[in-house]
């Protein structure tokens, strides 16, 4: 057996679930990512295609997960019904989904949206909101005006310094006091008007409640804020939810306009929302980076469990050209198993970096996008690959192209990876007035 053989057979034993972690975990987590997996594996996986539902993922597997494992609580505090978990147990939770391509609100939820109700509400607000969050029966979305999701979390530019939500110009979403709203408008779901359009809304299509960044206090006044829009059944006046075809059809996404709509602001101002997007934005970096690290380590599962399935050729009538078939196939072999073992390396190493960002605030606020960074190349790659191997139209082939869609879509939403390094960069100071 030569060094490719030996690379790529290690690889394959080493991606087996009791050592796929690089990091250590304990029992309870352990126990908690037997259970997960067991069911996505009963009722999720690529193949499953549950995203095709109307609401885009299965409601009765969510549930499960909020009731079986206390999913879409796992960070909240426990004062509010939550598991009171660190963002270790929330990632270990996005490996998973990943690792399954599971459509789920896990995401826009519980990494988006919980958090900055948590951060940025009123008692009220929380008091009324968090507990309905933690066990699964509140969805909910994070809009923000076209395609400046990255932005608006801080993850590719500095979200204070750019215009992103109007800045008090045509375009964006902008927001209007009303009745007298002023400081304190929005209690109770009233004093505030929307206008505007957001077009890239993680499960907006179906969320029970729109949390919207707007543009208010025109051009000499400039702020963002957050407001909550609550869906009515019936439908909500002045809201009209567009569910549109994603690159990724495991992560749906709606437009979501906004004419008259009325709005309660969540907190109370003034508040610092741009940092609190900003904190948003680093957390839910490391959950990103967790979810692909899952993905490329299925990915890269599939396309050994390929490799190691392709028999010997057929027999030919002449033995020459079943020789030379032979030593074909043994070279494209050797290669596909040096590949996939400089693929495994790069998983792991991401999945390091993943946990790190996730255990501990590392060397700066910037781990959890550089781990992100690093987890959506080695997807990229790794998914690309696993493709390539498949490369016809069967069923394991139409699996390999989500996994790949899945890599190009988080590139697009969330990178793509060089704008994640120049703007860790640029906080940092790690290259003085280059970066800047």
């Amino acid at each position: 057996m030569d060094a490719a053989d030996t690379a790529a057979d290690s690889a394959a034993r080493a991606t087996a679930p009791e050592v796929a972690l690089a990091v250590a975990l304990t029992g309870e987590q352990q126990k908690f990512r037997h259970t997960l997996r067991d069911l996505l594996a009963e009722r999720a996986g690529p193949g499953e295609n549950r995203a095709a539902t109307p609401e885009g993922y299965d409601t009765g597997l969510w549930a499960r997960l909020s009731d079986t494992l206390g999913l879409a609580g796992l960070a909240l505090p426990a004062e509010y019904g939550g598991a009171g978990r660190g963002p270790a147990e929330l990632a270990l939770a996005c490996e998973e989904t990943g690792r399954a391509l599971a459509p789920s609100p896990l995401l826009a939820t519980a990494v988006l949206t919980a958090p900055l109700i948590a951060a940025l509400g009123t008692p009220a607000q929380r008091a009324e909101l968090l507990p309905r969050i933690a066990d699964g029966s509140l969805t909910c979305a994070l809009a923000v005006p076209g395609g400046s999701l990255a932005l608006a979390l801080g993850l590719t530019g500095d979200n204070a310094a750019e215009h992103w939500s109007g800045g008090g110009r045509a375009g964006g979403i902008q927001a209007r006091a009303v009745d007298g709203g002023g400081a304190g408008a929005g209690t109770g779901g009233t004093g505030w008007r929307l206008y505007g359009e957001a077009a890239q809304v993680l499960d907006g299509h179906t969320a029970d409640l729109l949390l919207v960044a707007a543009h208010t206090g025109g051009f000499a006044r400039s702020r963002t804020l957050l407001f909550l829009v609550r869906e009515r059944e019936g439908g909500t006046p002045g809201v009209v939810r567009t569910r549109r075809t994603a690159l990724d059809p495991t992560r749906p996404q709606a437009g979501v306009e906004l004419r008259d709509a009325e709005a309660e602001l969540l907190g109370e101002e003034p508040a610092d929302v741009l940092g609190a997007l900003a904190a948003t934005g680093r957390t839910a970096a490391v959950m990103l980076a967790a979810e692909a690290v899952g993905a490329a380590g299925a990915a890269l599962d599939r396309a050994l469990a390929h490799l190691g399935s392709r028999g010997q050729p057929q027999a030919h009538a002449h033995e020459q050209a079943h020789a030379h078939e032979q030593a074909h196939a043994h070279a494209q072999a050797l290669a596909a198993k040096g590949t996939l073992a400089d693929l495994y390396v790069r998983v792991e190493a991401a999945r390091s970096l993943t946990y790190c960002a996730a255990r501990e605030p590392g060397p700066g606020p910037e781990s959890g996008p550089l781990a992100l960074a690093q987890a959506l190349e080695a997807l990229r790659a790794t998914t690309g690959e696993s493709a390539r191997l498949h490369g016809g139209d069967s069923a394991e082939d139409q699996e390999a192209r989500l996994f790949f869609q899945r890599a190009a879509s988080d590139e697009l939403l969330f990178g793509p990876a060089r704008r994640l390094r120049a703007r860790a960069a640029e906080r940092t100071g790690l290259f003085g007035e280059v970066a800047a």
